[in-house]
């Protein structure tokens, strides 16, 4: 379904909000880094040489995912100021129980003395300059409520989009980003670098092990030079 009304009005309405939903996406990437650090530093309390590049890497790794969600809410936005389409049987049936109002707002507006009419949808409505144009009543209010109809369509859409994005990005945030953001450069191979072993400890581990080596030669070696050592038929006491 297309061509619901002009373009120009939807781009008008669509404008009078469009800073709304980027202002909801960076308020919703805020809160996620506040808990997302949270829960970070307290599981790395014990390891504090690990939370400075912890915390550098989700920081950045979050600020590019508000970039990413900012810019591409820009776009939905964009998309919906530029056009009239949907495809949602909701509009047609809104429109129509709409219309079911039309009869009884023209008898109310062309023989009553209101200023203000009842309109179910929009509220009250006023009246006063209409009874100046009686012929194209009937269109008018055919497109406003065109206009109210489809304004429910885009605002629903426009939070659907909002929480499927967000869902998907955190999750992946959360399952994926974060543990490549750790071990990638951009942490300075963090928490992968650490788990080398430094070449002083590598000396220490290799003379320990060296060390024990010789112990376990020196416990084999041991009684058979005690036997050695101890009068003929003579045995050793365990």
């Amino acid at each position: 379904m297309t061509n619901i009304y002009p373009a120009m009005l939807s781009s008008g309405k669509v404008k009078g909000i469009e800073s709304r939903p980027i202002e909801f996406v960076e308020k919703v990437w805020s809160y996620v880094e506040e808990v997302v650090m949270s829960v970070l530093m307290h599981n790395t309390e014990n390891y504090c040489q690990l939370q400075s590049c912890i915390r550098r890497a989700s920081h950045n790794l979050i600020t590019r995912m508000k970039e990413r969600s900012v810019k591409w809410m820009k776009e939905i936005v964009e998309m919906e100021s530029l056009t009239d389409y949907t495809c949602n049987p909701e509009y047609v049936s809104e429109w129509t129980r709409l219309m079911g109002q039309q009869d009884s707002f023209m008898n109310a507006l062309l023989t009553g003395k209101h200023s203000t009419i009842h309109v179910e949808g929009i509220g009250k409505v006023a009246v006063g300059n209409l009874r100046q144009y009686p012929p194209v009543l009937s269109q008018a209010f055919d497109l406003k409520m065109r206009m109210t109809a489809y304004w429910k369509v885009v605002l629903r859409r426009l939070v659907d989009c909002m929480a499927l994005h967000l869902q998907l990005n955190i999750s992946k945030l959360v399952n994926k980003d974060l543990e490549i953001e750790f071990l990638g450069p951009n942490c300075g191979g963090g928490i992968e670098k650490m788990l080398q072993e430094s070449p002083k400890v590598s000396v220490k581990r290799e003379n320990l092990v060296k060390r024990i080596k010789k112990l376990k030669i020196a416990k084999r070696l041991l009684p058979r030079a005690w036997m050695a050592l101890l009068p003929n038929g003579d045995q050793v006491l365990e």
